[in-house]
């Protein structure tokens, strides 16, 4: 059972390291090049939107509505019925998203009102962040379709395309940035348009590139309408909750986007690498273990295998405990090296590097939560229970929204630099906007409330019955704790001889970092072998 999952897990995290990988060069190509700008703000929050969509469709609640349906088909119907349903949801979903996007194109400003608000009204950045949404919108018309020709790769075992595709984004980021951003220049256009056309062209290229694979298994779609049609209309029906319940993280980052446009120039762009790094443990293997166990979870639900459905719950339990504990920890005390050495070039300053560090800490706290998750919500969504993640969500998103409030109020009220901030300004907003590092709190904010949702989601999954603990966890997690333990010293002993991050070159940065990071990565390794842990423990319990 979960020896298919873990090759399965590992070829999808292979193909996505490629891809995290490229986007890390293609982050370091935006921080070299234009920094933490008003207009690098802009880019954000314009590519932000629409890219929430695709969380929504290639994470979230389409690929939880939409696999479960497929599996169900496949289990209790013949290639006939799989190949309509996939031709009626393929038109059905077509229709609805050019819809939404040419509602978007068309009151972009409206929506930038509603995504940026602290964006002044007629500036020039806003401006700019209207014209750049307008661009890089349709970007999800493009992704989500590519995110429903994956999940019928992934649903059919074939992991490795769909996986690579987000490596196409990342090259076409970093053509547009080096090739066409100085083209532009020298034209009097803004540069960091060129981001936007980027994104444009990535949603394109990462939906063809995929085309292939499915036409090889013989269901490559011819789009038709079909509002009246069973399948499509479970999948509707799933997916109504789902868009709220299973995208959560993303709810809550766009909400702390919305505070971030009224705080001080660069924070929109210190939380987008505080992202960007988290995505490398989140985008490897969260998404991974998520992505192989929604199928397989189905399946197992769809057979009625209700010691199958638990087993391959708590295989991505274990799983996501072993990389989220190491990787909160590294990321917390690596939160300096790691931004100096990936960052810290051209117009990316040192004081940019100690803002970003602050909102990394905060927010890689919840590093397990966020991984959890990823398991968790598969695990109502593969039952199509879709109620349950909702209430989770709902009150997570409540707890995010109390916090960053709390958070931003005891910042003003209770600290010297947020009384001398109140007395140089004309109201609260205008305040929070002259405090360096109040985005930081934005970040823990939706580490608090990652952690809220995690454990709403175990205890409504005990209380199901569904899952049952198997036998060695307390073992299980003493070994975690001591390898921890083991790779945390390791890791201070080295940062204790090392302390100038930000004012050594480049390259030595980088070799240092290699450094910091191989001796932890070793550490933890070696302790777990010592204690007995080999990789084909991983496979089943």
């Amino acid at each position: 059972m979960s020896g298919g999952l873990l090759r399965s897990t590992t070829i999808f995290s292979a193909m996505t390291f490629i891809s995290r990988v490229s986007g890390l060069v293609r982050d370091q190509i935006y921080a070299a090049v234009f920094g933490a700008s008003p207009a690098m703000d802009a880019f954000v929050v314009a590519f932000r939107i629409p890219n929430f969509m695709r969380r929504l469709s290639a994470e979230g609640s389409f690929s939880m509505a939409f696999v479960p349906v497929l599996a169900e088909y496949k289990a209790k119907h013949d290639e006939a019925a799989v190949k309509e349903l996939i031709d009626r949801v393929a038109g059905t979903l077509t229709a609805a998203l050019l819809v939404i996007t040419a509602l978007a194109v068309i009151f972009a400003p409206v929506v930038m009102r509603l995504f940026a608000p602290g964006f002044e009204p007629g500036s020039e950045q806003s401006e700019l962040a209207e014209l750049m949404l307008r661009i890089t919108f349709p970007y999800a018309l493009f992704i989500s379709l590519a995110s429903f020709v994956g999940g019928i790769l992934n649903s059919y075992k074939r992991f490795a395309i769909p996986a690579l595709s987000p490596v196409l984004l990342n090259i076409s980021m970093i053509l547009a940035a080096l090739c066409l951003a100085p083209q532009l220049k020298e034209w009097g256009y803004e540069p960091v348009l060129a981001l936007a056309w980027g994104v444009f062209a990535a949603g394109i290229a990462q939906l063809v590139f995929q085309l292939p694979s499915l036409a090889r298994i013989g269901l490559l779609p011819r789009p038709r309408w079909g509002g009246s049609h069973g399948g499509v209309r479970k999948i509707m029906k799933l997916m109504v909750p789902t868009l709220f319940g299973s995208s959560v993280a993303q709810v809550n980052l766009l909400l702390n986007t919305i505070m971030a446009s009224f705080l001080i120039s660069g924070s929109v762009t210190w939380l987008y690498y505080t992202d960007r790094l988290l995505e490398f443990p989140l985008g490897m293997f969260g998404v991974a273990i998520g992505t192989v166990i929604l199928p397989h979870l189905s399946a197992r639900h769809a057979d009625t295998d209700p010691e199958g459905f638990s087993r391959g719950l708590d295989w991505g339990f274990r799983l996501c405990m072993m990389i989220g504990v190491p990787a909160c920890i590294g990321l917390v005390l690596c939160a300096k090296p790691l931004i100096a050495a990936l960052f810290q070039h051209g117009h990316f300053s040192a004081e940019d590097t100690r803002m970003a560090q602050l909102s990394l800490i905060a927010q890689s706290t919840a590093v397990p939560a966020f991984l959890l998750v990823k398991v968790l919500a598969p695990g109502f969504y593969s039952r199509q229970d879709t109620k349950t993640p909702v209430k989770s969500a709902v009150v997570s998103v409540a707890v995010n929204v109390l916090m960053t409030i709390t958070l931003m109020l005891g910042l003003l009220f209770l600290t010297d630099v947020g009384a001398a901030a109140r007395a140089q300004s004309t109201g609260l907003l205008d305040a929070l906007g002259r405090i360096p590092g109040a985005h930081a709190l934005l970040a823990l904010a939706i580490a608090i409330a990652g952690w809220t949702n995690a454990l709403q989601l175990w205890w409504y999954l005990s209380r199901s019955k569904v899952y049952e603990m198997q036998p060695g966890w307390r073992r299980f997690l003493r070994q975690i704790a001591v390898a921890s333990l083991a790779m945390t010293a390791v890791l201070l002993a080295i940062l204790w001889g090392w302390q100038g991050w930000s004012e050594w070159p480049w390259w030595e940065r980088v070799w240092k970092l290699g450094v910091l990071v191989g001796a932890g990565g070793i550490a933890y390794a070696a302790a777990l072998w010592l204690q007995g842990i080999r990789p084909r423990d991983l496979r089943g319990h």
